[in-house]
């Protein structure tokens, strides 16, 4: 799918910063990587992650890859990708009309709805905040702790916006499995 979405980590205030991400940018697909992300391959370790996926980056990520998966259990590896491995790739390979040199797609708070994108990860302490942006405001957390093998929602309505807003340093409660979709197992997509 050419669902577009970003990866961001927190700002001062109740703003982010992030990095683009041109495909399979829904809940189902990335919740699972990015859980298990931090659960195996980054230790637990937010910053490392963070550096990672968002700092690390030149232009952006065409797709996030079962790269993010090192060090998971191979079960989980094969229950999040029915035992398909594909790499994480990144966008260096854009060209722009002009020929020059493309540039860093950062997403904030305030370019996120200009680009059009319709869902964004914030990589909190506490969790993953998932924003679709068809509501207006904070998205609901995903723990950290949540089973990467969770079936997740693609459905906007169930991902809604809190409507009371955050100060810095204000901690909130970590939903585990907030927009677990309501029956079924998850199976794979792959494009």
């Amino acid at each position: 799918m050419s669902t577009q979405s970003f990866i961001a980590r927190p700002t001062a205030g109740t703003g982010y910063s992030g990095i683009h991400v041109q495909l399979d940018g829904v809940p189902s697909n990335h919740l699972p990587l990015l859980l298990a992300a931090y659960q195996y391959k980054f230790g637990r370790d937010i910053e490392a992650m963070a550096q990672h996926l968002i700092d690390d980056i030149g232009v952006g990520w065409d797709e996030l890859g079962t790269d993010l998966l090192d060090g998971a259990p191979p079960t989980l590896v094969a229950a999040l990708t029915g035992g398909e491995h594909w790499p994480s790739r990144t966008l260096d390979h854009l060209i722009t009309p002009d020929g020059s040199p493309p540039v860093r797609m950062t997403v904030t708070a305030t370019t996120a709805d200009e680009l059009g994108m319709p869902w964004g990860y914030i990589l909190h302490p506490q969790g993953i905040e998932v924003i679709s942006m068809a509501h207006t405001g904070a998205g609901p957390l995903v723990a950290w702790d949540t089973d990467p093998s969770t079936p997740f929602s693609d459905h906007p309505a169930h991902w809604p916006a809190i409507t009371t807003r955050r100060t810095p340093n204000t901690s909130r409660t970590a939903r585990p499995a907030a927009g677990a979709a309501p029956t079924g197992p998850r199976t794979a997509a792959r494009r």
